[in-house]
């Protein structure tokens, strides 16, 4: 095969092939994974010998795409996996290594279908606006079950619970050690608001390697669960009547290491740029919900009363809000951010990055006006209140979000023509599987009176 390149940077940078090639030597790595995802943020994965880890770094392997989901037709399957060096870590067996790949077409060009470079396209699009880094810090939810047949808990812990009531600190424990290992910084790591639900939350970096840490968070919290005999899911709400989980995350933009949201001067200590990306998160926030949330069981989370917000609009102190700007803090200026609360953590983390950084471009570019911020419990206002003060709210199922992400010229935009139309096919597909399904609940309801 000939040398085929990715625009990626560092995928091309022989220095840092030669690095790989010496650990994997040196630390006696017996096979080395290669991973992508399909456009569902489903982690794909094959398996390479030492052997073969020189020819792949600087030519890829090429692969049949069309059992990819979201990927291409079967008569223009043919893909290859670049991988990227600067992802190069090794599991914590010891013996396996781990590259994430970009996926190009055979004669070297971007593939539309990679969520990997859908987010490089956003990053890209940031730079030429004079931004240098968007930081990203995820706090994604899960829970412990016993198994994955049901949904039996391992406690019945609330939040912050401790000692017995928290029957997973030895797990987590164990999840924090295996994410180190892997280059991952942890900065804390709790007991949820749900019986057996957990966090540990991820210290903030570049959206880039951000969007790969979360596909490695993902896979060893699974791990290790799996390792204890248990099942964790991040599937956005398993339990009835109690919270889901979601993915607060926490968003920043920087230039020459200094923080674009921060202004000293402002009553919010908001700066200009940071009110419109605000601004544009907001105007956009429907259009990009089924990105963000992106399966049926999400929009279960996304109702009133379980702490998942569905009212758009922000604040400084009110959880309630889809975007909440923590508290500033003196001498704290770089951790100005924005905080929005309805990601779900079973999004694709690269095109949810990048919808969310393309609704803060436009903000930003288009100079939205930001509204004032929304101070009262947005859930005890009544539906006339809310219409009064102008506050819409999110989707409420996936058929309305889809068809809400159909219409938008942003999410065209931000995803680009190949995923914009498999994902909203896949979505409408799945959206029409599920309504058509007869439910314990109607049963039980409607048969013995109907």
């Amino acid at each position: 095969m000939a040398q085929v390149e990715s625009k990626n940077r560092a995928t091309s940078d022989p220095d840092a092939r030669k690095k790989v090639l010496k650990e994997i030597k040196e630390r006696g790595i017996e096979d080395v994974l290669l991973w992508f995802t399909d456009v569902e943020g489903h982690l794909k994965s094959f398996s390479i010998t030492t052997s073969e880890v020189e020819g792949a770094l600087d030519d890829g392997m090429g692969f049949d795409g069309s059992s990819v989901t979201g990927f291409n037709a079967i008569e223009e399957s043919d893909m290859v996996a670049i991988p990227d060096p600067g992802t190069f870590r090794i599991l914590p067996d010891g013996l396996t290594g781990r590259l994430i790949c970009d996926v190009v077409t055979p004669d070297g060009q971007p593939f539309g279908g990679d969520p990997r470079h859908v987010l490089r396209l956003a990053l890209e699009r940031m730079k030429s606006m004079g931004f240098d880094t968007f930081n990203i810090g995820p706090e994604a939810e899960y829970f412990l079950f016993k198994d994955d047949k049901g949904t039996e808990t391992l406690d019945e812990g609330g939040y912050f619970a401790q000692t017995t009531m928290d029957a997973a600190t030895t797990i987590r424990r164990d999840t924090i050690r295996a994410l180190e290992q892997m280059g991952i910084p942890v900065e804390y790591h709790h007991h949820e608001v749900g019986p057996s639900q957990h966090e540990i939350d991820i210290r903030f970096t570049n959206a880039a390697d951000m969007a790969d840490y979360m596909l490695t968070y993902r896979l060893i919290v699974k791990e290790v669960a799996k390792q204890h005999g248990y099942h964790a899911t991040f599937m956005p709400k398993p339990l009835f009547g109690e919270n889901g989980s979601g993915m607060h995350t926490h968003q920043s933009l920087f230039t020459d290491g200094r923080n674009s949201f921060y202004d000293a001067d402002d009553k919010w200590h908001l700066s200009a740029t940071g009110k419109a990306f605000i601004a544009g998160q907001l105007r956009h926030a429907r259009e990009i919900t089924a990105v963000f949330a992106q399966w049926v069981n999400s929009y279960k989370r996304l109702v009133p009363g379980y702490e998942a917000p569905v009212y758009v609009a922000w604040s400084q102190r009110n959880r309630s809000a889809l975007i909440r700007i923590p508290l500033y803090k003196p001498g704290s200026e770089n951790a100005t951010r924005a905080e929005l609360r309805c990601p779900d953590p079973a999004c694709n983390p690269y095109l949810t990055f990048a919808c969310l950084l393309h609704a803060g471009l436009e903000g930003i570019e288009k100079g939205y006006e930001l509204p004032d911020p929304m101070e009262t419990n947005l859930y005890h206002l009544t539906a006339e209140q809310r219409r009064e003060q102008g506050i819409v709210s999110l989707p409420e199922t996936l058929g309305e979000a889809i068809d809400e992400l159909s219409r938008s010229e942003l999410a065209r935009k931000a995803l680009g023509p190949h995923i914009f139309d498999r994902y909203v096919e896949l979505k409408r597909k799945e959206w029409d599987e599920y309504r058509v399904q007869l439910t314990d609940w109607e049963m039980k309801k409607y048969l013995p009176v109907l």
